[in-house]
């Protein structure tokens, strides 16, 4: 069975698709831009404000349905320059430092509505 999870500390998806989906003690989370959910754009300019805004918002649907950071097994990172890694990378590891996800990053030609990072996440509940 899936679930869908919405937040509304996230931004809206911009496309026809869920923020997320939750199936079998798996949580799917779409990639996330630098988008402000309260404004409704991207309002940073730097690679690091933006990855800290993506991070709330991936942080704001693990929350919403009921996962954190240390159930995340792996994220995947796209980057419209990958001159940025090394930015990104000193964001992430505020967010990842034990026991970190699987990680794939890749620079993209482009990225929606300009933003400079996307992340998505997948997390899984373990049962102890």
């Amino acid at each position: 069975m899936k679930k869908i999870i919405n937040s509304s500390q996230a931004p809206a998806a911009i496309g026809p698709y869920s923020q997320a989906v939750e199936a079998n003690g798996f949580l799917f989370v779409s990639g996330q831009l630098p988008v402000d959910p309260a404004l409704g754009k991207i309002s940073s300019h730097s690679i690091e404000e933006q990855t800290e805004q993506v991070f709330f918002n991936i942080k704001a649907i693990l929350d919403e349905a009921g996962y954190s950071f240390s159930d995340v097994i792996k994220s995947t990172v796209f980057l419209a320059d990958m001159a940025d890694f090394a930015a990104m990378n000193n964001v992430y590891k505020k967010y990842y430092s034990v026991d970190c996800p699987a990680r794939s990053a890749f620079a993209v030609k482009a990225l929606p509505l300009g933003a400079l990072v996307e992340i998505e996440t997948i997390a899984c509940k373990t049962k102890a």
